[in-house]
């Protein structure tokens, strides 16, 4: 089972890195990586089993988090109480967007950041992304509002950047006026 501890701290020059593109097909230990994730991201979702195994709450994660630098993400949106959807997206491209952008209003968070974080991070609020699943068949799937947001997230991962890249050092509510909150 996958540790809180075993997340790379943003402190880690590794998290600043771009991944490599995934070649297919997918190797064992980046698919028992994939199912340590949804695990981790599940489990830590659900109040007792959050306190029970020490896990912080997230909806995503990215490889390069676990210090690996391949370019595919996990997140499991709790649709309903108890019910999520999951989503492994490989070799990820944003191939649509809203012109609409909208911010967190209680904040990102990211489960490499050990921290709180004033600022509004600004995101599209619907976005379409392009990617591979596990078996290495073209997927298309489409994300509004918090699950949109979570997609971008992690893609920025896949970059090298961090939600805190985007916060106006000197204004960290630069622009709030501009964007809808959620």
């Amino acid at each position: 089972m996958l540790k809180t501890k075993e997340i790379l701290d943003e402190k880690d020059k590794r998290l600043r890195q771009i991944s490599k593109e995934v070649v297919f097909p997918l190797a064992k230990e980046d698919k028992d990586l994939i199912k340590k994730m949804i695990t981790y991201l599940t489990d830590s979702q659900i109040e007792e089993r959050a306190e029970k195994y020490d896990l912080r709450p997230g909806m995503g994660m990215a490889a390069v988090q676990l210090g690996v630098l391949k370019r595919y993400f996990v997140v499991v949106h709790e649709v309903e109480e108890g019910t999520f959807d999951t989503y492994v997206l490989i070799n990820p491209k944003i191939v649509s967007n809203s012109e609409e952008k909208i911010y967190v209003d209680m904040g990102e968070g990211c489960l490499s950041v050990n921290r709180e974080v004033e600022g509004i991070v600004p995101r599209y609020a619907r976005v379409t992304v392009e990617a591979f699943d596990e078996n290495g068949q073209k997927i298309r799937v489409r994300g509004r509002e918090e699950l949109a947001i979570a997609f971008q997230h992690e893609l920025d991962h896949l970059d090298g950047i961090l939600f805190t890249d985007h916060i106006d050092k000197n204004d960290p509510y630069a622009g709030e006026n501009l964007y809808r909150a959620i």
